[in-house]
C-alpha cells in the first residue's frame, strides 16, 4: 500500500529500524484505507464514486472503533491498525481527530480563513504526524515533540494542496481559503481557469512559503528522535519541502504536469537528511509558523471540527 500510495514516503520509511517500519507501514496502511473509502479511490488515484459520503465516513468510524476494541474488521488494514494502536497507545481520540478530516471532505467543506485552513491541515495530516510520533516511541507527556510532529504532517498538507490544485479543482474541491481568493479577486469556482494561472502560481507561494516555516520547526523536534527515526523523518521532510518548492519554482507552469521528484534526486535528498541526522544541529525557525498544534486543539475541541460553510461570494454586476 505504501509502495503504491506514496512513493516518497515509501523510501523514507526504509530508514527506520525494522520494528518502527512495521508499524509506521500498518499506520500507513490505516491512513490509505481510509481515504481510499472516504473518496472512493484506489491507493490514492483519481477521485471515484462518492455517493452517500456520510456514509463512508460511518463506516470508518465503526471499523477503527472495532480494531481498537481488538475485534475483527475483515480488512487487514482495520487490523493493523487495531494492532499498532494498541502496542503504542494510540487512542480513539487521536484517530477522531484523523476521521473529522473525511467529515470535512464529506460535509463539502471549505476553508474561509487561514485558521481554517489549520484545521484542515491538522486533521487530515498533522494529527497523523502526531500518531507516527507515538509510533517512533514518544512519550504522550512529550508535547514539544508532538507539536514539531504535527508541524511535519501540516507541511506535508501544504505541499499537496499546491501540487494538487489543479486535480482538486477537477474534482470539485479547493482548499485555498475564500479570503485568499477575494483577496485577488477570483471568482468562485475560477482558481484554476487560464486567465487567473498568474493568481493561482500567487496562491501557491502562500502555502509553500507556509509549508518551509512548518518543516523548519519540524526539523527541531527530528532532533530528538532515535538516529534512524530521525534519519527518515528528515529524508521525507527534505523529499515533501522539495515538492512544494519545485511547484514554486514553476510558476504558473506548476500544474501543466504532476510535480514529481526523481529518484536520483530523493536519493541525494536522503544523502543530505543522513548529513543532518548526524549532525544533529538544526537552525532554529527564522519565523515560527503561526498555527500551533495547541491553538488549533482548542479551537477544535470548542468549537467541533466542522464551521458553517460560508456563503459563495457573489459576482460583481459588471
Amino acid at each position: 500500500m505504501i509502495a503504491e500510495g506514496s512513493k516518497s514516503f515509501a523510501l523514507a520509511s526504509k530508514l527506520f529500524d525494522p520494528l518502527t517500519r512495521e508499524r509506521v507501514w500498518m499506520l500507513y496502511a490505516w491512513c490509505r484505507r481510509c481515504d481510499d473509502i472516504a473518496d472512493g479511490q484506489v491507493l490514492g488515484g483519481e477521485l471515484g464514486e462518492r455517493s452517500e459520503p456520510e456514509g463512508r465516513v460511518k463506516a470508518i468510524r465503526v471499523l477503527t472503533k472495532r480494531a481498537l476494541d481488538g475485534e475483527p474488521t475483515a480488512d487487514i488494514a482495520f487490523d493493523a491498525f487495531g494492532q499498532v494502536a494498541s502496542e503504542c497507545g494510540i487512542t480513539m481520540q487521536m484517530a477522531d481527530d484523523v476521521i473529522a478530516g473525511f467529515e470535512l471532505d464529506a460535509a463539502d467543506w471549505r476553508p474561509r480563513t487561514s485558521a481554517d485552513l489549520a484545521r484542515y491541515c491538522y486533521h487530515v495530516a498533522g494529527a497523523v504526524g502526531v500518531m507516527m510520533a507515538r509510533v517512533m516511541g514518544v512519550s504522550p507527556e512529550d508535547s514539544a515533540v508532538l507539536d514539531r510532529a504535527c508541524d511535519l504532517g501540516i507541511a506535508f498538507q501544504l505541499a499537496n494542496i499546491a501540487r494538487d490544485m489543479d486535480e482538486d479543482d477537477r474534482g470539485g474541491r479547493c482548499y485555498v481559503p475564500q479570503e485568499w481568493l477575494a483577496e485577488e479577486d477570483i471568482e468562485p469556482g475560477q482558481l484554476m481557469k487560464p486567465h487567473h494561472r498568474w493568481e493561482a502560481a500567487d496562491m501557491a507561494e502562500r502555502l509553500v512559503l507556509r509549508m518551509e516555516k512548518h518543516a523548519d520547526a519540524a526539523r527541531m523536534g527530528a532532533a530528538l528522535l532515535p538516529f534512524r527515526s530521525r534519519w527518515a523523518v528528515l529524508a521525507a521532510t527534505n523529499i515533501y519541502t522539495e515538492i512544494g518548492q519545485e511547484v514554486r519554482r514553476r510558476g504558473t507552469r506548476a500544474w501543466d504536469r504532476r510535480v514529481v521528484i526523481s529518484k536520483a534526486k530523493k536519493l541525494a535528498l536522503t544523502a543530505r537528511a543522513f548529513v543532518q541526522a548526524v549532525r544533529n544541529k538544526p537552525r532554529p525557525p527564522e519565523e515560527w509558523p503561526e498555527w500551533e498544534r495547541q491553538d488549533i486543539l482548542i479551537d477544535v475541541r470548542m468549537t467541533g471540527p466542522i464551521a458553517e460553510p460560508p456563503p459563495p461570494r457573489p459576482l460583481d454586476d459588471a
